[in-house]
């Protein structure tokens, strides 16, 4: 039987660990190419009201799922879907998704890129 190449992390949630992001602050758990990975990546993104003083438009640059760990947002789909998203709600997007983002309360988020 062939050996394969096994790849395992984890963490826990530590704003200690953050790095700035596009907007807000992100802890990694998982980077994009970590395990021989390109297209899958998660972590932690947390953002505040004062951080995204107004709604934000983002196109989906790939798959993603997320989690509201603590928080409140709400996601606003170009089909007409809205997602008001507290701590355990969830959503996911295909990539290309074009979604309006307001961030109503300081939020964490657990994503998962794929």
């Amino acid at each position: 039987m062939p050996l394969t190449f096994s790849f395992t992390t984890s963490s826990a949630l530590d704003a200690g660990r953050n790095e700035p992001f596009e907007l807000g602050s992100v802890q990694w758990i998982r980077r994009f190419g970590d395990g021989d990975r390109p297209a899958l990546a998660c972590g932690y993104w947390h953002v505040t009201p004062a951080e995204a003083p107004e709604p934000f438009d983002l196109v989906m640059e790939a798959d993603e799922t997320i989690t509201i760990v603590q928080g409140h947002l709400t996601i606003e789909v170009d089909d007409g879907a809205l997602y008001d998203l507290l701590p355990g709600g969830a959503a996911s997007f295909n990539k290309g998704a074009r979604t309006r983002w307001t961030v109503l309360e300081p939020t964490v988020e657990f994503f998962v890129y794929s």
